[in-house]
C-alpha cells in the first residue's frame, strides 16, 4: 500500500469497510437462513414455540462458536506462515 496518496488510502479503507459490512451481512443472512430452515417447522402461529426457540438459540450459539474457532485457527495458521517466512 506504499505509494498511495492520502485520498487513495481513504478510498481503499472505505472500500474495505464496505466489503467487511457486506461480508458480515452475508454471513448473518446465511446464519439466519440456516437456523430458520433447521429449526422452524410450525407455521400455524406467528411466534416461535419453545422447542423452536431453544433450537434457534442452540443453532446460533453453535454457529458463532464455529465461526470464532475458525477465525482463531486462521490466525494461528497466518502466524505460523509468517514465522516460517521470517526464518527464510
Amino acid at each position: 500500500m506504499e505509494g498511495l496518496s492520502q485520498s487513495e488510502m481513504r478510498e481503499l479503507e472505505q472500500r474495505m469497510q464496505k466489503r467487511q459490512v457486506k461480508e458480515f451481512m452475508n454471513v448473518f443472512g446465511n446464519l439466519v437462513d440456516h437456523c430458520f430452515m433447521s429449526c422452524v417447522d410450525d407455521f400455524t402461529t406467528k411466534s416461535l414455540n419453545s422447542r423452536e426457540t431453544a433450537c434457534v438459540t442452540r443453532c446460533v450459539q453453535k454457529q458463532m462458536s464455529l465461526t470464532q474457532r475458525l477465525s482463531e485457527r486462521f490466525q494461528e495458521q497466518n502466524q505460523a506462515m509468517g514465522a516460517a517466512q521470517g526464518q527464510r
